[in-house]
């Protein structure tokens, strides 16, 4: 069965900086303004006390608190046509203060396709090496932190009893098959 508005002309509602709204027939929905999209990282770190993920936690205003997230930044906000494995890199750099030897693409997801547009690139890192302590720039305040494993789920449930919102790219870690 197909939708009876898909082939309704899209209209623009609203345009800011960085989304825009939208609607088409009974649809309303949000896009990232410019062709703006989303690199996501699943960064491990393998090192010698074991394998530790890279997740960060920063304030989220549209969720009114912090939120655990895995590593994750804007493609083409500042530069139209930027590649998107560019924006990985210096995205994971700047937030975690990991930079990675290679990016290996996973694929693009759709983040909330019932609302929002906006997809994102999935990333995996590999060969991390540490140049510094992360958090972002300026106003950001991303807090790092690196996490055992195998002990994921444990961390997970700690943060929500604290009433940290969680990222939904976080399933990934706790059962997809993404992490060997």
């Amino acid at each position: 069965m197909t939708d009876p508005d898909r082939d309704l002309p899209e209209q623009i509602m609203w345009a800011g900086r960085f989304i825009t709204a939208k609607t088409r027939g009974k649809w309303e929905y949000v896009s990232r303004a410019r062709g703006i999209h989303a690199a996501v990282i699943l960064a491990i770190d393998e090192a010698a006390d074991g394998r530790h993920v890279l997740l960060v936690d920063q304030y989220r205003v549209p969720l009114g608190r912090r939120c655990i997230e895995l590593p994750a930044g804007l493609v083409g906000d500042e530069q139209a046509g930027e590649e998107a494995s560019l924006a990985a890199a210096r995205e994971l750099e700047e937030e975690t203060g990991y930079r990675p030897e290679r990016l290996e693409r996973l694929g693009d997801f759709s983040a909330s396709p019932g609302m929002v547009s906006e997809g994102f690139t999935l990333f995996r890192a590999h060969g991390l090496t540490r140049t510094g302590a992360g958090g972002g720039v300026a106003e950001e305040d991303i807090l790092v932190h690196r996490v055992p494993l195998d002990r994921i789920a444990d961390h997970v449930a700690d943060w929500r009893a604290q009433g940290y919102a969680m990222d939904v790219k976080l399933l990934l870690l706790l059962g997809a098959g993404m992490v060997d």
